[in-house]
């Protein structure tokens, strides 16, 4: 039974070695378990409990407290520059034409190849948009008075970009 304790001190030091150099809430769960199969082994419960006591307590912390636990150390992320550009208004530098495979933006000073979402709509140079989308190194934009209508192809659930799966624009 000595043996079993030593197991499970050893796997909760482990488990939260882990943790603190990933600190991605990996395997703080399981380090739970350990500790709850630790009292059982000083317990003097049998070897089977003691991993079922481990794998129930460490699962049940996983998918009960991991979701609240991710929502607050995430509050306070801030997006990176790509993830902050869907949403922001561009300006047209290079006629953007789809068919062509062409056009510019720029945004906060900085150029970016731009594609509209409608294929058929070619946008101006001079046109405010708004960027809808990123898809690769490509903003998918959006010219500001279209923002009322249905992009073709399009479904109401949420997704990544014109290709047939893009959102329902508000």
């Amino acid at each position: 039974m000595e043996e079993m304790l030593i197991f499970w001190l050893v796997l909760l030091i482990l488990c939260i070695g882990v943790e603190v150099l990933t600190l991605g809430l990996t395997s703080i769960w399981f380090a739970g378990g350990a500790l709850v199969a630790i009292f059982a082994s000083l317990l003097q419960a049998p070897i089977f409990l003691q991993i079922i006591l481990f794998f129930v307590v460490s699962l049940l912390m996983l998918f009960f407290t991991r979701p609240v636990a991710v929502r607050y150390f995430n509050r306070d992320r801030v997006k990176t520059n790509v993830e902050s550009m869907v949403g922001r208004q561009a300006i047209v530098i290079g006629e953007i034409d789809n068919l062509k495979a062409s056009g510019q933006v720029t945004v906060n000073g900085q150029e970016w190849t731009a594609r509209s979402w409608d294929d058929r709509v070619r946008i101006p140079e001079g046109t405010v948009v708004i960027v809808k989308a990123i898809n690769g190194v490509k903003l998918i934009v959006m010219q500001q008075d279209q923002g009322s209508e249905k992009v073709p192809g399009e479904n109401t659930e949420e997704s990544g970009g014109p290709e047939g799966q893009g959102t329902n624009i508000p």
